[in-house]
């Protein structure tokens, strides 16, 4: 069973930047499907991004393409995820997960989840 912890969560202005990490631990990590998502107050929690186990493919809601970029270092059981030309609108908690059945935008694949970090973009 891998466990999963988020850092790097902060406050910004919008148009700034931040780097949000996964960190693992408790499983062969680059057994594992990382996905990205984020919860709102108030709203569900939604889909961001998602790397595959070798990092050999990478997927990103409509949203965040182009600004956001998801990438791993298995050597340091990692997934990143860098944030660029944030927008007050991508305020939320956000998640990572793990799973080993593939890279999807829905949440039910993932297995194991983080406890998340807060980011706030203000305007």
């Amino acid at each position: 069973q891998v466990q999963l912890v988020e850092s790097g969560g902060g406050l910004v202005q919008a148009g700034g930047s931040l780097r949000v990490s996964c960190a693992a631990s408790g499983g062969t990590f680059s057994r594992y499907h990382i996905g990205w998502f984020r919860q709102a107050p108030g709203k569900e929690r939604d889909f961001v991004a998602a790397i595959s186990r070798i990092a050999g493919s990478t997927l990103y809601a409509d949203s965040v393409k182009g600004r956001f970029t998801i990438s791993r270092d298995n050597a340091m059981n990692t997934v990143y995820l860098q944030m660029n030309s944030l927008k007050p609108e991508d305020t939320a908690v956000y998640y990572c997960a793990a799973g080993p059945r593939g890279t999807s935008a829905y949440a039910s694949v993932y297995d194991y989840w983080g406890q998340g970090t807060q980011v706030t973009v203000s305007s």
